[in-house]
């Protein structure tokens, strides 16, 4: 059974057990999907509401691709821990003679690379929910306004969860190429990240005065 499709309990006790995955990686992906759910939220509690009507046709689409992004998100959840997965299988890999040392060195670093791509492809979505979380808080219904607020909160959290995971990874990579673009992207993107969660955080507390 993948970790989605298990009850809210099921997953904590998973993640509490003495294995290593799921963890973090994981949990970052579901900060995010959690953060777009909220959204959505807001979205279709602000659409239909006459007293809205002016936000209908920017809450629309931003309904629809929260919607995209919360299947994204959801599936990282279930990627990361088999990507991890896949580093274990390929350390245990035998190591008896030199053609198994070779196999098992090359196994290792293609395994640590999907190790890191995943948290990145994780935090490349999660980029993708500022315009979301912007919309909620600014054109919402405002009595959503805490529900955007705390998926704005998840939104940063997700990130940085997944910049961690990136990073981790990136240690045991011998590709130079490979780790400076990964580096540079990461930097990028939670840059942004950050900084469009702090003002947005910036206005609920305004909002909430």
């Amino acid at each position: 059974m993948s970790l989605i499709d298990l009850s809210i309990k099921g997953f904590c006790e998973q993640l509490a057990s003495d294995s290593p995955a799921p963890g973090g990686g994981s949990v970052a992906a579901l900060a995010g999907a959690l953060s777009v759910a909220l959204s959505a939220m807001v979205t279709r509690l602000t659409i239909g509401k006459k007293k809205y009507e002016h936000a209908w046709s920017k809450m629309a689409p931003l309904r629809e691709e929260a919607e995209a992004l919360l299947t994204d998100l959801l599936a990282l959840v279930d990627k990361d821990t088999d990507a991890y997965n896949q580093v274990i299988a390929a350390v245990r890999l035998s190591k008896d003679s030199d053609d198994g040392k070779a196999a098992r060195k090359i196994a290792i670093e293609a395994a640590n690379k999907e190790a890191a791509r995943i948290p990145l492809e994780t935090l490349r979505t999660v980029a993708k929910l500022i315009p979301i979380t912007s919309a909620a808080i600014e054109d919402g219904n405002p009595n959503c306004i805490t529900d955007a607020g705390v998926a704005v909160q998840l939104m940063r959290t997700a990130a940085l969860g997944a910049v961690y995971n990136v990073k981790i990874n990136l240690d045991d990579i011998s590709d130079a190429d490979f780790v400076a673009d990964a580096k540079a992207e990461t930097d990028e993107l939670i840059g942004r990240i950050v900084a469009a969660a702090r003002e947005q955080a910036a206005s609920v507390e305004k909002a909430l005065e």
